[in-house]
């Protein structure tokens, strides 16, 4: 008998697997340039539990992944200070592609190209489940955050921009 492929498999699902991450897949309509708002209302979830995956660099060009709220912005200015560097700045879409192997709209923290420091906004480890990207435009998983921090070593930085 054939073995049923995943819908879900990518480097990310193939990643947490090999850790031994509990996930639930949640696949929904893509959209181009739709971001959070578009996945958290497919989902029927509050957009501030929908975590944005960025790849941004330093003065210095050195890549970071910084795991945001999907209703939150990154101050570049309070993260520089936190991580510490001079700058950051998001990355060109074809430079994060290129880092992270994943497209924009579909990058996960998990399974990346490219060994880079993780920084997660820090109330993000506060929440009891979180949906981040699974690897590809159109799917997302849930998990625990403390996923972020045991399986990533993601750093908790203060740097979303006050409301």
């Amino acid at each position: 008998m054939a073995k049923k492929e995943h819908i879900s498999e990518t480097p990310a699902t193939q990643f947490l697997r090999k850790q031994g991450v509990a996930f639930s897949e949640h696949p929904y309509e893509y959209e181009e340039h739709g971001g959070t708002a578009v996945s958290s209302r497919a989902l029927g979830v509050p957009e501030h539990e929908v975590v944005k995956t960025l790849v941004m660099q330093d003065e210095a060009a050195r890549p970071m992944i910084v795991l945001m709220h999907g209703d939150r912005k990154v101050s570049t200015k309070n993260l520089a200070r936190a991580i510490p560097c001079k700058s950051v700045e998001p990355c060109k879409p074809e430079v994060a592609q290129r880092h992270s192997g994943y497209l924009v709209g579909g990058t996960s923290p998990f399974g990346v190209r490219k060994a880079m420091p993780v920084y997660v906004e820090e109330s993000i480890l506060a929440l009891d489940k979180i949906y981040i990207n699974g690897g590809r435009r159109g799917f997302l998983i849930g998990i625990a955050p403390a996923v972020l921090a045991d399986v990533l070593k993601a750093k908790p930085v203060h740097c979303a921009l006050a409301d």
